[in-house]
């Protein structure tokens, strides 16, 4: 069996991958790339823009159908479905293209194709396709095997309509009816396209769930405004029996309900792809998944030589999260390979996430959760504003949703927000480049705003919160315990 030695050893070479190969070979020409499945990253070939593809399409159709309440008469759409699928694939096809250049681009002396996994601590056995074996020997190893679909094992009873999200980026044709198992970040986007895009959709989940939220009030103002957008919805509903039926899946819920769609779309979740690297072979922390557990401003497992980014460190799951991981694990392998200890911690930056559904759902900083778990109840204050009569949000009939700004008692410091509503990729932004900046609310309300605006929403929030805001010295004492003022 022959070895290959190298430096840095950095497997999958999806967005956290090919950050951590650029970012290792700033200190090394001695990195290799191990990639089991097809190049290309999750959120060209299956994730964020095929999703959008999709979205843009029931958006358009969307348009037409309600046009009429603007004074502005048509016909109600045709949708073609093959038409719909045909630009999705071909437009993601192009997206794709671009990752597959920039892999490519990188000498085949530092690529290696086959299912890594660990000997130790400074070895990994690759088997190849032809069921060869060879083996890496590296000073620094690299995790960053992404993610994969994940639902339980009853869901299998639906057999060969029993779909992930994938899956659908490979229709060549719309189906008639889904049930959709999941009205989480991926189940809420592709429900809403493919419900506008003309397909009976039921939406399925546990435990009252929606979107990322943990704020009951903007939950429910959004649970308002999705309460109309499927043939079903019920985010805590009993589902009794799935099976495979001969017109497709036969589902029976809330006791006596039953309903028959073409496929069942698994959308609850991801797990990440650890459990076939032979981590039991090694003394690393793991978490209670078995996914190892990583310092998030070094990305370095405990004290091993081995680091972890992108879906696969369990941290957060999105693209700009895992190029931000690799640029730093890839960065500190190269960075440590004369001395361990010489590791830096990386840039991280405030958290964002974002639901491109309509509402638009967007958390940014500590989301509610966080904040009543750090904070005393009498050392926070919360502002809203309801986007029902936001003067913008009418003009366009786009007035659903809420917007929820906490801050710090004492200091004024924004401490994040959860929000329902129009626009709020754009909002989102201006709040996280504000967390980032360690903004108060006042400086905040400094900031210029237009009129009119669906941002004059934001102001208002603000505006609320100040009003709830008590400054001084006295409370950021009294409230120094929890973080205040530190």
């Amino acid at each position: 069996m022959s070895t290959l030695h190298k430096d840095v050893a950095i497997i999958g070479t999806g967005t956290a991958g090919l950050a951590a190969y650029r970012a290792a070979k700033e200190h090394t020409d001695s990195v290799v790339l191990i990639e089991a499945g097809v190049y290309g990253t999750t959120c060209a070939r299956v994730g964020c823009m095929p999703s959008k593809l999709l979205i843009a399409a029931a958006d358009a159709a969307h348009e037409v159908r309600h046009s009429h309440a603007f004074g502005v008469m048509s016909e109600p759409p045709a949708i073609d479905g093959k038409a719909v699928m045909q630009r999705v694939k071909s437009e993601r096809d192009r997206f794709v293209g671009f990752v597959l250049e920039s892999v490519d681009s990188i000498d085949e002396q530092d690529r290696l194709r086959g299912y890594a996994r660990f000997i130790d601590q400074h070895t990994l056995e690759v088997r190849h396709d032809n069921d060869d074996t060879s083996r890496i020997s590296a000073q620094r190893i690299v995790i960053a095997s992404g993610s994969r679909p994940s639902y339980p094992s009853f869901f299998n009873a639906a057999k060969d309509r029993l779909i992930v999200n994938d899956d659908v980026f490979e229709w060549d044709d719309l189906p008639a009816s889904v049930a959709v198992f999941g009205p989480g970040v991926i189940g809420l986007e592709l429900g809403q396209a493919l419900s506008r895009l003309g397909v009976q959709v039921s939406v399925f989940g546990v435990g009252g769930a929606l979107g990322p939220f943990s704020d009951p009030e903007v939950k429910a103002a959004a649970s308002e405004a999705f309460a109309d957008q499927f043939h079903y919805i019920n985010t805590d509903a009993q589902v009794d029996s799935i099976e495979r039926s001969e017109d497709g899946v036969e589902i029976v819920y809330d006791g006596d309900q039953r309903i028959t769609v073409d496929y069942l779309i698994a959308a609850t979740g991801r797990r990440p792809n650890v459990d076939k690297l032979g981590l039991e072979q090694l003394d690393l922390p793991l978490d209670e998944r078995e996914v190892p557990i990583a310092n998030p401003y070094t990305m370095q497992i405990g004290n091993s030589p081995i680091f972890i980014a992108g879906d696969a460190s369990n941290q957060i799951p999105l693209l700009h999260e895992a190029a931000d991981q690799g640029k730093i694990a890839g960065d500190n392998a190269g960075r440590s390979l004369a001395d361990l200890n010489d590791v830096r911690s990386g840039l991280r930056r405030s958290a964002i996430g974002m639901v491109f559904s309509d509402p638009q759902l967007a958390t940014v900083g500590l989301r509610y959760a966080d904040v009543v778990k750090r904070y005393d109840q009498a050392c926070f204050a919360i502002g809203e504003v309801s986007f029902k009569n936001q003067g913008r949000s009418r003009v366009m009939l786009k007035n659903q949703g809420m917007l929820r700004v906490y801050a710090e008692q004492g200091t004024g410091l924004f401490l994040g927000a959860e929000m329902a509503g129009p626009r709020a990729e754009h909002i989102a932004h201006l709040l996280a480049w504000a967390h980032q900046q360690k903004m108060t609310i006042p400086q905040m309300l400094d900031m210029p705003f237009y009129h009119p605006v669906v941002e004059e929403g934001l102001r208002t929030a603000l505006r609320d919160v100040n009003a709830n805001l008590h400054l001084g010295k006295a409370l950021i004492d009294r409230c120094a315990e929890c973080g205040v003022g530190s």
